[in-house]
């Protein structure tokens, strides 16, 4: 009963701390503190949300395919990096920097190659994608194999087990809280990836449809996809967590 009152405590307080920031936001429209084409009024934007939420679901789902696609390449990249780089130190010393450097170049100077390169289908856009969801995926797994706990491997060594079953029994289960982890960081970077990637080209999208209405100077509608972006970036991150309790029940068990 305390855990539960807790977690709804901490709940009002952010949820108040955001009602306090559309209230001050409101106020700023209704004083005209700030032209209303430039700062649309809370009221505004809900009405621009409700009005365009049938154009916007489609184009959702044209971002949410993409963001899908390029998670799921970036998952099986990032488990493939990670695996060959703990089996072989060699390896993770040659190639961990050149990882690392790739997550020091914006995606934005990225988007425009990839474009000219690649069109303005899905494969430029699902290739972004990978590039920024592909790095916390391999480095929350290789934290997770590095830390696996030595007498249980020496142990099943000393049983005779290969490295196949020291991987499956130790290191794999004792890196899916790591893995979870980074894929949660990973599930919000694919919805931005997607959309920064639309901007620089495309036929549908959330970021398509942001392009549209900024040139129309229809701030509400900007501030409404702003916020459906928002919702689908926190929906996608309670799904890994849902899906972090179902596959790792041994974690809840050690926290009680």
């Amino acid at each position: 009963m305390k855990k539960k009152f807790q977690s709804i405590t901490n709940k009002l307080w952010a949820f108040s701390a955001v009602a306090l920031l559309v209230i001050i936001w409101q106020t700023v429209c209704s004083l005209g503190l700030v032209d209303s084409f430039m700062l649309p009024s809370p009221i505004d934007v809900i009405s621009a949300l409700i009005s365009e939420f049938p154009v916007l679901a489609e184009h959702s789902l044209v971002t949410l395919g993409e963001a899908f696609s390029g998670l799921a390449c970036g998952i099986i990249i990032g488990f493939f990096i990670a695996v060959v780089m703990d089996r072989f130190e060699p390896v993770y010393k040659a190639f961990y920097p050149l990882i690392v450097l790739t997550q020091t170049v914006p995606t934005v100077a990225i988007a425009p190659l990839l474009v000219l390169w690649f069109g303005y289908e899905m494969m430029p856009k699902i290739i972004l994608i990978t590039v920024t969801t592909f790095f916390p995926i391999t480095v929350g797994l290789l934290t997770g194999f590095k830390s696996a706990d030595t007498d249980s491997v020496n142990l099943l060594r000393a049983m005779g087990a290969d490295n196949s079953q020291i991987f499956r029994h130790i290191k794999l289960p004792g890196a899916l809280p790591q893995f979870f982890s980074g894929l949660r960081i990973s599930a919000s970077y694919a919805v931005v990836g997607a959309v920064i990637s639309e901007w620089l080209g495309g036929f549908a999208g959330l970021g398509v449809y942001m392009t549209r209405v900024k040139k129309a100077y229809s701030f509400d509608k900007m501030f409404a996809v702003i916020i459906l972006i928002s919702v689908i970036s926190l929906l996608l991150m309670k799904l890994v967590d849902y899906l972090n309790k179902r596959f790792t029940p041994w974690e809840r068990s050690r926290k009680k």
